[in-house]
């Protein structure tokens, strides 16, 4: 908790430094991973639209992932993800669409819907999901991005929200 409210002390000074813009027509490609879950999906892992791997005590669960997004304006993109995930022999296909806003170029922060379609839910879980985090260009396509979410559950399929950490790869395509 104390990282966080450092993170936020000094946001407005990450913001004011990193003023650049994504212009209309360009595409994102974007790969993620989770640090840090929180929930009641699976022990220890949400659905993802990402990579993942987790093994313990004779229990393996994978995820294989992406997501794609094309800025409809400058900043702003419309996105879309598949995954699929195995977790110890039950199979779960992911999706995901939302919107991605990069606020002054740089910081991204995201809304979207994401659902599983799996033989082994009588309901398939569906969660509205709110991101954000920080792009760290390492050169003017490409970028990690440290990422916050939280997904809030929408329908009766799961009893409570999943927190997560992550990190994400994001390739940018310009057609300009």
């Amino acid at each position: 908790m104390k990282n966080l409210l450092v993170f936020l002390a000094c946001f407005p000074l990450l913001y004011a430094s990193a003023q650049q813009s994504i212009p209309a027509d360009s595409w994102l490609l974007e790969a993620s991973t989770g640090f840090v879950n929180s929930g009641q999906f699976t022990s220890s892992n949400p659905p993802t639209t990402g990579f993942g791997l987790i093994t313990s005590d004779g229990f393996t669960a994978y995820s294989l992932g992406g997501e794609a997004a094309y800025f409809v304006l400058d900043n702003f993109g419309i996105k879309a993800g598949l995954g699929y995930s195995d977790f110890d022999g039950f199979n779960f296909f992911t999706y995901k669409v939302g919107a991605k806003y990069y606020l002054g170029g740089r910081m991204p922060f995201q809304v979207d819907i994401t659902g599983i379609s799996s033989d082994s839910f009588f309901d398939d879980p569906l969660w509205l999901g709110i991101q954000g985090g920080y792009a760290i260009f390492l050169n003017e396509v490409v970028a990690l991005e440290p990422q916050v979410r939280y997904n809030i559950s929408i329908n009766d399929a799961t009893d409570s929200g999943l927190f997560e950490i992550r990190g994400g790869f994001t390739i940018f395509f310009n057609k300009n």
